[in-house]
């Protein structure tokens, strides 16, 4: 009787707690999004923050943009039930930052102004191209959108403790993932129309300072379980993931050999390799990291940010390692997908088994829960932010501005236009998120990467390096890449005729990949050709002068 009463204490003090930390960082990145409306005076305020952010400051934001709810709950998630098969999203995540630093951050940083598009549109048509890269831009951000929201709802019914048959509020887990996931979606909302680029970039900063924290702190207390023993650690995982031996090598969730099965067994090698493809390749083609290679005042300050990223993001994935097998070990299998089917919430449960053990009892579980919790939490908030703004930027200043308006929209129409776009695609996103509740997180970020590499990166790429590309050959590599990912995800098992597809109950599925990247991203790089080559038009001389600009900086803004 003591005991339930003791446990019953525990789950309130931690909800309480959680609750209690969760408004004290929102409060504190609202008060940072008001201050930086004050200083948001012009568009490039809006959009790049007045391009006032340091390389240190800048590379700490796009750590904070990329170290996302798929970083920290969903790899933690998926190497806790996958093992080995897990660690290659951290890989992947990790080597795709080598692709963007050396073709993309600093020559984008020099050609271009606000969005994507400013460097396609450079030497093209302006209409058709932004139009495209309009499209492409709110894509990318919605399937990304769809992975933070989800990791939000999972988080909601663990930390206030609502299991199966318990309530809080009068809502079942089911009805509190639903309202978290609008709760989310209204703060993001608030953070890029009040805030811009500015209040976005310092809440980028903010969290990216406590997931590293929570992150590290997280990892020694694993690590000091055992003794600092890798080998006993890795060991206890494999043994408490009910796998065996197999949780340590390749082939529990990719590359699996069905005996008997050859067909099926290619497939699962082949979505492994897509998989593979899309993560490295994708990042060089994400809109919202792009648009913060904008924020700083010279290429080099670009190229110093990215070393920064680099450095967080490579420490960070590194530590992501300790955290899932130390989920593995410590929490076991079974009880992370009793909680979440995706395993989306194996560290916050690590980081409740973590705090009983150091911390004593029920009380300093609920605490350390809390406090990982809440920087899950301030993740969320601050990559969704950062995502919406790519899209209503590109929105506003792409479509709106010089699509509608044809280039005579004055600054203030935009911004306003912008802060308009915001709140539809915020809507969108959450009703396409109560949907997606059954997908692991980092999965759904895969996707989002495996669209931007198949649309943007051919454009970018071709735009950047080959001065026969022209308008058509821009249109046709956005929209053939775009369309051939999209449709691909859609007539495959994510959506459809599997257990934890979106739609479990239908069944309209015929292509067998996970992961599309493999076919649309060289489908990609061929529309682009293509469409390059059967249309005469070239402008030799913009190229030559896009060449020198994304060089030298000559005559960047």
């Amino acid at each position: 009787m003591n005991t339930v009463l003791a446990a019953e204490a525990g789950s309130t003090t931690a909800r309480n707690l959680t609750i209690t930390l969760f408004l004290v960082f929102v409060a504190i990145t609202l008060a940072i999004t008001v201050w930086a409306s004050r200083q948001t005076k012009t568009a490039t305020d809006f959009y790049a923050g007045g391009r006032s952010f340091s390389g240190f400051q800048n590379g700490m934001a796009i750590g904070g943009d990329y170290m996302s709810a798929a970083s920290f709950l969903g790899i933690a998630g998926i190497i806790a039930l996958y093992g080995y098969d897990g660690f290659l999203y951290s890989i992947g995540f990790l080597v795709a930052w080598l692709v963007a630093l050396l073709l993309v951050a600093e020559l984008l940083r020099n050609s271009g102004r606000y969005t994507m598009a400013d460097v396609l549109a450079f030497r093209m048509r302006q209409r058709p191209v932004r139009t495209a890269a309009a499209v492409s831009t709110i894509t990318v951000s919605i399937f990304y959108l769809l992975a933070q929201m989800v990791g939000a709802g999972a988080l909601v019914a663990l930390l206030l403790g609502i299991k199966p048959d318990t309530t809080f509020l009068g809502m079942d887990a089911d009805t509190a993932k639903v309202a978290t996931i609008i709760m989310v979606g209204a703060l993001m909302i608030i953070y890029v129309t009040v805030g811009g680029m500015k209040g976005t970039t310092y809440v980028q900063i903010v969290k990216a300072f406590l997931l590293m924290g929570g992150a590290l702190a997280m990892t020694l207390l694993v690590l000091a379980k055992y003794k600092f023993n890798l080998s006993s650690l890795l060991g206890d995982a494999a043994s408490a993931s009910g796998k065996g031996a197999a949780f340590l090598e390749p082939g529990l969730r990719y590359g699996v050999e069905t005996p008997g099965d050859a067909l099926k067994t290619f497939y699962s090698k082949m979505d492994l390799l897509s998989l593979g493809i899309a993560l490295v390749l994708g990042t060089a083609g994400l809109p919202h990291i792009l648009i913060r290679f904008y924020t700083v005042p010279t290429a080099r300050a670009a190229r110093k940010s990215v070393l920064w990223a680099i450095g967080i993001i490579g420490t960070f994935y590194l530590l992501t390692l300790a955290l899932g097998f130390g989920a593995a070990a410590i929490v076991g299998g079974s009880e992370i997908t009793a909680q979440d089917k995706a395993g989306n919430t194996a560290a916050p449960q690590l980081a409740e088994k973590l705090g009983e053990q150091f911390l004593g009892g029920d009380l300093g579980g609920a605490t350390l829960l809390a406090i990982i919790a809440a920087v899950a939490f301030a993740t969320i908030l601050a990559v969704v932010a950062g995502l919406t703004l790519a899209s209503s930027s590109s929105l506003a200043h792409d479509f709106y501005a010089n699509v509608v308006k044809k280039g005579e929209a004055s600054e203030r129409q935009e911004v306003t236009v912008a802060r308009i776009s915001a709140l539809v695609i915020g809507a969108v996103s959450i009703v396409l998120s109560i949907y997606a509740q059954n997908l692991n997180v980092a999965f759904l970020v895969a996707l989002a990467f495996a669209v931007a590499a198949s649309g943007n990166l051919p454009a970018i790429l071709y735009s950047l390096f080959w001065k026969r590309f022209n308008t058509s050959g821009a249109v046709w590599a956005i929209y053939g890449g775009l369309l051939a990912a999209v449709v691909l995800v859609f007539f495959s098992p994510v959506v459809s005729g599997a257990p934890t597809a979106m739609f479990p109950d239908h069944d309209w599925q015929w292509f067998p990949l996970s992961n599309p990247g493999i076919i649309s991203i060289p489908f990609g790089f061929l529309c682009g050709w293509l469409g390059t080559i059967l249309s005469k038009e070239s402008d030799e001389e913009k190229y030559a002068e896009l060449e020198v600009r994304s060089l030298t900086g000559a005559g960047a803004h």
